[in-house]
């Protein structure tokens, strides 16, 4: 899967050296054991069904520890794999192989229960034209990787951080004075972003409307209101349906109308995919 526009290869060696600096340090004792010029041939195998996302960080990963590591890999970023199933075959000097395992893995296992996860958002969505968004609710560090990793589970980005949007939350109304003001202020900084305001009722939703948002968040609303939300506004703006949105909620909010939902929970809550690495010779 191609990189988006936000992510460079120069990002994931960054990534990936801060990694192995954390995890290897002054170098890896246990990796001593095995001799300097043994080696050997891995499988990477998922022991569950997933969403596969994070190969360019894992052969980042043994890139930097010993370019004569190679991967085979069995499958590509975006493809769904069931449980038992070969990711790659890597075979190379044994202690690079041993260091990076680890590492590797951690990318692997990360950015693929988040591709898993946001594999199953979209699923429970299917045909009803809604896009699932991710958040700004990213492990630190990672923010980049993991939204690479919604896009390869088949969800869509939300602004990247808070210089490529501007989002007018209530905290920005109250400071600001009013909704109007917010919004007036944004266009007057940057006009060329999309603006999007968060809004708790249908009286804040007009004022969103008469300001001229690009977008309104549509807070925790149930979907009665929703409903009214998307025949007061009848596509003069985007709509976003956001707070604590769970699986079993997402098909009625999205016959709502709305045009997006948000979920925090695609890069805030992550299960790792279950990988498991053996020498097979």
């Amino acid at each position: 899967m191609q990189l988006p526009t936000y992510l460079s290869a120069s990002d994931i060696t960054e990534q990936v050296g801060l990694a192995l600096a954390e995890d290897i340090g002054q170098g890896d004792l246990t990796a001593r054991l095995i001799p300097e010029d043994a080696h050997s041939t891995a499988r990477l195998i998922s022991r569950e069904s997933a969403i596969i996302a994070g190969t360019a960080w894992a052969t980042e990963v043994f890139q930097q520890l010993d370019p004569a590591v190679e991967i085979d890999w069995q499958t590509k970023d975006g493809d769904l794999l069931e449980a038992n199933a070969v990711i790659a075959i890597i075979r190379g000097p044994s202690r690079a192989i041993l260091s990076g395992e680890r590492c590797a893995m951690n990318f692997l296992q990360t950015l693929s229960g988040t591709a898993t996860i946001t594999h199953e958002y979209m699923r429970a969505v299917e045909g009803s034209g809604v896009k699932i968004l991710d958040t700004r609710k990213t492990l630190p560090g990672l923010r980049k990787a993991q939204k690479y990793a919604v896009l390869c589970g088949g969800g869509h980005n939300h602004r990247v951080g808070l210089f490529d949007a501007i989002l007018i939350k209530e905290n920005h109304i109250m400071a600001a004075g009013s909704i109007a003001a917010a919004v007036a202020q944004a266009k007057a900084i940057n006009g060329s972003v999309m603006i999007e305001v968060e809004v708790e009722n249908l009286d804040e939703l007009q004022q969103a409307l008469d300001a001229g948002a690009d977008r309104i968040m549509l807070d925790n609303m149930d979907l009665e209101t929703m409903r009214q939300a998307v025949n007061l506004t009848n596509k003069r703006a985007e709509l976003e349906a956001s707070g604590g949105v769970a699986m079993d909620q997402l098909r009625g909010i999205a016959e709502t109308g709305v045009d997006y939902i948000s979920v925090g929970a695609l890069t805030k809550h992550v299960r790792a995919v279950d990988l498991s690495m053996r020498f097979i010779d």
